[in-house]
């Protein structure tokens, strides 16, 4: 036994063992007394197979880390460079792996994230799903009618699968994200339309996961995590426009509100370290990257204690007025401490930030984004509804009237601020004077845009086991369609205010309606859309030059809508140049 116990101590850990080998071709040999081979012909092929033997690994080769000619305790590190295996033979380097991603943009996040790690475990991606040997869905289950599409795919993605030709690789499919951790069962079972599954917190596991599924065999890790951020995880940012990337920041939720899936698919909240998040944006930084949002389920809750000199005894700080259900947390570098970090990185990087909630707005986070220029002037303020009874009833920790305050507050700190927001119909218990009171809070606050859903019923949820979803689907979409005229009609009013003046536009590419339009953003994140005409390299000046995706242009806004503005380019601009108003002739 103690043989034993030191046999195991030659291991320094249990992982699996991988050295590369070239292609190694075993060949049986008989031998029999009518084989017609002479004694001296046996024993030069025993010779010689001895001298293959000696001249090959030994056994200390097949010890990790271990060298040949000293003890384990050595500490001398050795690089192996047998050429015994090639890596080129791994099957995963011809697997070409295809995402489909649906959802928020954390998991436009998560699938760059997930593609990072299975480009480090040698596979290569498609856009194009027919050459695909893997299809990934990165899926949301926040709402029935998200869900119901990922079915809808699956049923196309197994008659694709099955009509695959016998020659080739077969087709596997997976599901990541909420999906895959709220219906894990299901999915597995459900006509066996996926392979494998992989909840929020176990990217990290998906190479073992498709290795698991290359012998047939469904393959599944939906576990949560307290801890995983994948701060160690650079993501290989995969954006069309290339100009613009996520960064995540914190992952989880521990708001509670009682409509919402997110705490139970994504978890309890965990905040990246500051350190990790600021190396990625200078990364960004240096590939020129003109404009990076911060991205969280509650990004504005973000709590970094990963180091000493963050920890203390000070108590979170929330918006004057609001609560939560949970107790107070104490130390951590807070939000506004990040993002002051994150603006000194580029001056002329663009920083956005999103989802927030209203209770995670005190004063220094507001005066920080009015102070510094690449801070955008815009800010989500997720309403959910304008009455105070169902803001109870959806324990979102704040009234109609503390709301509203917050928003005057944040009008007065931040000059010209734009405002989204998230609204909710037809929620468990919502009376007509509720749905009465939610237009006149759009009508009061005026936002430039809105993200407005019926209410879905979500299993796990405080809502789904103690309120009765009692609004019948009919009145639901009324009520949603009421909504939504009220806010076009606001929207259309407050970007009206617009007209006449010049507007930083950082440019998208062209228009999805004209090539010979080109499409943009302002600081306020509101589209704009303009000609595609060569400009002035500076205002004061007669050259000209083309317009490319990347670049800051001055954009005079000529007309609105509820969606988007038209204007006319005057010239090329630094970005951090202030739009400025001009007169309206």
């Amino acid at each position: 036994m103690k043989q034993f116990r030191s046999l195991i101590q030659l291991f320094p850990s249990p992982k699996l063992l991988r050295l590369p080998v070239k292609c190694f071709q075993g060949r049986l040999f008989c031998y029999s007394s009518s084989s017609g081979v002479s004694a001296s012909g046996k024993r030069r092929a025993s010779d010689h197979f001895k001298t293959q033997i000696s001249s090959g690994p030994t056994f200390n080769d097949f010890i990790q880390g271990l060298p040949a000619n000293n003890s384990c305790t050595s500490g001398i590190e050795v690089e192996y460079k047998h050429d015994y295996f090639s890596t080129e033979l791994d099957p995963r380097h011809f697997r070409k792996v295809y995402f489909e991603t649906y959802g928020c943009q954390m998991n436009v996040n998560d699938t760059d994230i997930a593609w990072s790690i299975l480009q480090r475990s040698g596979y290569q991606r498609t856009t194009h799903l027919r050459e695909a040997d893997v299809v990934l869905l990165v899926t949301c289950s926040i709402r029935e009618k998200a869900e119901q599409t990922i079915w809808n795919r699956l049923q196309e993605l197994t008659a694709m699968k099955n009509k695959r030709l016998k020659s080739r690789t077969p087709l596997k499919i997976g599901i990541l994200g909420c999906m895959a951790e709220r219906l894990k069962m299901e999915l597995l079972e459900r006509e066996k339309l996926v392979d494998i599954l992989a909840g929020p917190d176990s990217y990290r596991d998906l190479p073992r996961l498709l290795t698991v599924s290359e012998g047939g065999q469904q393959a599944s890790n939906v576990l949560l995590s307290f801890e995983e951020t994948y701060a160690d995880i650079m993501p290989v940012h995969h954006t069309p426009q290339g100009h613009s990337a996520f960064v995540s920041i914190m992952r989880g939720c521990d708001n509670m509100c009682s409509y919402c899936i997110v705490p139970f698919t994504r978890g309890r909240e965990r905040s990246r370290p500051a350190s990790s998040i600021l190396e990625e944006i200078r990364i960004l930084s240096d590939q020129a990257m003109k404009e990076v949002t911060l991205l969280g389920q509650n990004v504005n809750s973000y709590r970094d204690t990963s180091e000493e000199q963050f920890c203390g005894a000070v108590p979170t700080k929330l918006s004057r007025g609001f609560k939560t259900v949970y107790r107070p947390k104490l130390g951590g570098l807070r939000f506004s401490g990040l993002l002051d970090r994150v603006s000194q990185v580029d001056p002329d990087m663009r920083i956005r930030f999103t989802s927030p909630h209203p209770k995670d707005f005190p004063d220094e986070v507001l005066h920080l984004i009015a102070e510094r220029e690449n801070l955008c002037k815009q800010i989500h303020l997720p309403a959910q509804s304008g009455s105070s009874q169902v803001l109870k009833a959806m324990r979102r920790g704040y009234t109609r009237e503390t709301y509203l305050e917050l928003v005057q507050n944040i009008r007065n700190i931040i000059q010209g601020v734009s405002l989204s927001s998230d609204f909710i119909s037809g929620f468990a218990g919502e009376t007509e004077e509720d749905h009465q009171q939610t237009l006149s809070l759009m009508r009061e606050v005026g936002y430039n845009m809105g993200f407005l859903f019926a209410y879905s019923k979500r299993k796990k949820t405080h809502a789904f086991h103690n309120l009765q979803d009692d609004v019948p689907v009919d009145v639901k979409q009324r009520r949603l369609e009421e909504c939504i005229t009220v806010f076009r009609q606001e929207a259309s009013r407050v970007n009206a205010t617009l007209i006449g003046s010049t507007q930083l536009v950082l440019v998208e590419g062209e228009s999805k309606r004209s090539a010979k339009e080109l499409c943009g953003r302002t600081d306020g994140n509101m589209k704009v859309i303009f000609p595609k005409e060569d400009v002035a390299v500076h205002s004061a000046e007669s050259n000209t030059a083309v317009i490319n995706t990347g670049d800051y242009v001055l954009v005079k806004i000529l007309t609105a809508s509820s969606q988007s503005l038209r204007g006319q380019a005057l010239c090329h601009k630094h970005p951090m140049m202030q739009s400025e108003p001009l007169s309206s002739n």
